[in-house]
Order: structure tokens, then C-alpha cells, then sequence
């Protein structure tokens, strides 16, 4: 414990702490064991807790959980986070890694919903812009995002087909879907010219709970992907993808909240 630690406020926190981490619970003398604190003394304090409903029993063998006022309070927390400044802050650093354009979106009805994007100081015309819907199986940001799908659901979810959007879009439905497998086994998703002549683009989708939630791409001009670029780039998805998650698992931040939270304020 920190010397400047006010101990029995110190031991309501491991308690809260602890019970956290376990749908299951904790006995008595399981909390008291793991915090290593005598029974007599947590007593107090695990009946106050449960007074005030920040604990409850479970029902199971006399096990702690985490109650409703717990849950009240960290919620209130999740209300005032600003998610889209946090995963901006990633896409700040994807751009300064590789001096290319980085945007964010979601799936909506078979399209990519672009929330965010981050201009680099190179110059790059693109047709995508915050707002704007595209077809999920033209981009590379949109294969991400259906890369879960089906054959069968892409069936229903595209009941016209795969339309192009240029010479380049795959208009195959077993082709895309050969092409998610590949994909998702080399760990991002790629397109050429499929929706804008002379771009070329990579994503990388966000994950939660083993759900696709959004996803991130680097748009770069053909005349300038080399190599090594494309390495730079892939690389600095992959990462921010890996830090991006730990955030959402950190905050758990799922699905719904994220499409429901401050992303809406897409600037």
C-alpha cells in the first residue's frame, strides 16, 4: 500500500476491485484471504457496502458480486469519456508513422459509415469523407467490417448484387469472400482502385468481445506505395489496432455503446 494510502479506504476499494473481476463472486473468506485482510475486520465494511448497494449476494454459496450502485457509478464514468478523442489520438500517431490519410468507420446496412478521418500533410483526393456511405465490399475499411459475414448473409444484405463502383470493385461474391478469408488469416484487408482510381487502401478492424465494432484504414496513392510503405503502414494499423482494443476492453466499451456514445459527434 502507498504510504499516502488512507488504509480502511484503501481496503473498500480492493474489495471493489476484486468483486469486479468475477461474475461468480467471492466468499468472505475469499475476499479476505485474496486481500489479505483478517475476516473480523472487512466484516464492517462488506456489510456497509451491501447497505448501500454497491454489493449484493449472489445467491450462489453466499458469494459477493458487484451490485447496482457499483455499476450506477461506473457508468456515470463511461458517459463522460470521449471515445472518438481517444481513438483520434490513435490515428494521429498512424498518420505521423506513415504520412498518409487515416479514416474510421462503422457498418451501416451493407454500407461504411466514414466517422473520422486524419489528413496527412501530403496531398490525396478521396471520395470518402466524415458522413459519407459507401459500399462495404468496394473498400478495404468495408471488407474489415463484413469480413464476418456469410455468403449467405452478404446474399441478403446485397440482394442487387455487388455493383462497381469502378473498373476494379469485386462484383464476385465468392471472390469476396475468398478474399475476407485471406485476409483475416494475414491480419488486414486490402483494396486497389476499387473505389477510387489511383488509391490504394488497408484497414484493420476493431474488435470487442470477439465482435467487429469499426475499423480503421490508410488510404495511399499508387505512385506512392512502395514496399515499404505498405510494411509502414500495415504495421501501423496492426498497432494501434492492438492499443485501440486494449482501450475498449479497459473501459469496456462494446458494440452498442460505442455506436451510441460520442462517435455520433463525428467531426
Amino acid at each position: 500500500m502507498l504510504t499516502s494510502e488512507h488504509r480502511p479506504t484503501a481496503r473498500v476499494l480492493d474489495i471493489l476491485q476484486l468483486l469486479s473481476t468475477s461474475k461468480d463472486g467471492f466468499s468472505l473468506t475469499e475476499i479476505a484471504a485474496t486481500i489479505k485482510v483478517p475476516k473480523s475486520t472487512i466484516v464492517p465494511i462488506i456489510r456497509t457496502l451491501c447497505d448501500r448497494q454497491f454489493i449484493t449476494l449472489s445467491g450462489n454459496g453466499g458469494k459477493y458480486i458487484i451490485g447496482i450502485n457499483s455499476f450506477i457509478v461506473g457508468s456515470s464514468c463511461l458517459h463522460n469519456i470521449d471515445v472518438l478523442s481517444l481513438i483520434k489520438s490513435q490515428m494521429k500517431k498512424v498518420v505521423e508513422a506513415t504520412s498518409e490519410v487515416c479514416q474510421l468507420g462503422i457498418l451501416i446496412d451493407g454500407d461504411v459509415l466514414y466517422l473520422a478521418k486524419e489528413d496527412s500533410s501530403e496531398p490525396i483526393r478521396l471520395i470518402s469523407f466524415v458522413g459519407k456511405r459507401l459500399p462495404a465490399y468496394s473498400t478495404a475499411l468495408g471488407k474489415s467490417l463484413i469480413s464476418e459475414f456469410t455468403l449467405e448473409e452478404l446474399h441478403q444484405i446485397y440482394k442487387n448484387g455487388l455493383q462497381p463502383v469502378t473498373k476494379n470493385t469485386c462484383t464476385d461474391f465468392d471472390q469476396l469472400i475468398k478474399e475476407c478469408l485471406i485476409a483475416k488469416k494475414r491480419g488486414y484487408f486490402s483494396e486497389k482502385e476499387e473505389v477510387s482510381s489511383g488509391i490504394c487502401c488497408f484497414a484493420v478492424p476493431l474488435m470487442y468481445a470477439g465482435k467487429i465494432i469499426a475499423a480503421l484504414s490508410i488510404s495511399i496513392p499508387s505512385f506512392r506505395l512502395t514496399k515499404e510503405k505498405k510494411e509502414l503502414a500495415i504495421h501501423a494499423l496492426k498497432t494501434s489496432k492492438e492499443n485501440l482494443e486494449g482501450i475498449f476492453r479497459d473501459l469496456n466499451i462494446d458494440k452498442d455503446l460505442f455506436e451510441n456514445s460520442l462517435l455520433f459527434k463525428t467531426k
